[in-house]
């Protein structure tokens, strides 16, 4: 069992069946409402009849898949779904499923009667390492998480045999923000995929991931300063995900190969072993097709624009990042690295 705590209120816990009790020792909940998604309802029910034991009244609420669950419509319903139970501030927000799921949850926790209290059961990969963890919460409105509040759960619970029975394509997508995590803090986690491909062990290289994001986020809570870093890959593939449609993962993995071509050229960064190593794992490395002006427009007004500048993580090498306004001629080598070019 490995248990990582940020800011001394927020503790994710790392094992094998879920942690129990469920819920930490809070005085007067009467009520816990579970969010949910229908590809994940058996485990959802689960920990509904976990919680059983611990709460007088437990809620279940099923929300659609994916980001069709992160829109203002479906957190309009949850409003009003909890105003329906008179969820209390003494009351409890669950999380379970995938990344979709625990934004959308932490989002209506964070904002409910100005803030409640929220624990997240990730179901993916993906939200396990990334999403669930640093107290970012949010919903899509112009572009990729533009609204949303930084809100600590107060408990991650991260069962790895939930993630040993995912689909493969799950895994897969999953794998490309464990791969972003080493590439940015941990060399053991990219010599761990290098050596064993989409079959490395959950046990090696989860809690490294986590680690690393814990590290960061417990030094840099409102993404002030080195937080940034985390982004590794995410102003391009926010954007590429946006105008395609492709997963986040794929599309986070087709902005690392982008941001990589930047960090070949102005320190020399292996780019082309990054691209190996996503390549091996089943995952994109280019976007051949997309429309160029429209990835260009959505990166022009990124969360991450700042002072007329686009500002990019970059890698000096492996666990040497560094956050840096980009050109356009180098913006122009980054989507050309991935096949975004102007119609011929």
């Amino acid at each position: 069992m490995h248990r990582f705590v940020i800011g001394g209120e927020s503790e994710v816990v790392v094992g094998r069946g879920r942690a129990r009790p469920a819920l930490p020792v809070r005085p007067g909940r009467e009520q816990a409402v579970i969010v949910t998604q229908a590809p994940v309802a058996a485990i959802a029910r689960e920990v509904a009849d976990e919680l059983d034991a611990e709460v007088g009244a437990v809620h279940l609420i099923e929300v659609p898949d994916r980001d069709a669950a992160k829109t203002w419509e479906v957190v309009a319903s949850l409003y009003d779904q909890l105003a329906a139970r008179s969820l209390g501030r003494h009351d409890t927000i669950v999380g379970v499923g995938g990344g979709a799921v625990t934004d959308v949850a932490g989002f209506v926790a964070a904002t409910w009667l100005r803030g409640i209290e929220s624990v997240l059961v990730p179901t993916t990969l993906l939200a396990a390492i990334d999403a669930a963890i640093g107290g970012k919460t949010g919903i899509n409105h112009a572009g990729k998480n533009l609204v949303g509040a930084f809100w600590h759960p107060r408990r991650v619970i991260v069962d790895l045999d939930v993630l040993d029975g995912l689909p493969v394509a799950l895994r897969r997508e999953g794998s490309a923000e464990t791969v972003k995590a080493g590439y940015v803090g941990d060399p053991a986690i990219v010599a761990a995929y290098q050596r064993d491909g989409i079959d490395t062990p959950l046990d090696e290289v989860v809690p490294r991931a986590i680690a690393v994001k814990v590290g960061v986020v417990s030094e840099d809570f409102r993404e002030s300063g080195r937080r940034a870093i985390l982004n590794f890959g995410h102003t391009i593939g926010h954007a590429v995900e946006t105008v395609t449609g492709l997963a986040h993962g794929h599309a986070v993995s087709v902005g690392m190969v982008a941001a990589a071509e930047v960090s070949r050229v102005r320190y020399g960064f292996d780019a082309t072993s990054l691209t190996h190593t996503l390549f091996s794992l089943g995952l994109p490395v280019a976007s051949a097709g997309t429309s160029k002006r429209a990835v260009l427009d959505l990166v022009a007004r990124d969360k991450k624009r700042t002072a007329g500048a686009v500002r990019m993580v970059l890698l000096r090498e492996i666990a040497d990042p560094v956050v840096e306004t980009v050109t356009e001629a180098e913006l122009d080598a980054a989507l050309e690295a991935v096949g975004i070019t102007p119609p011929s």
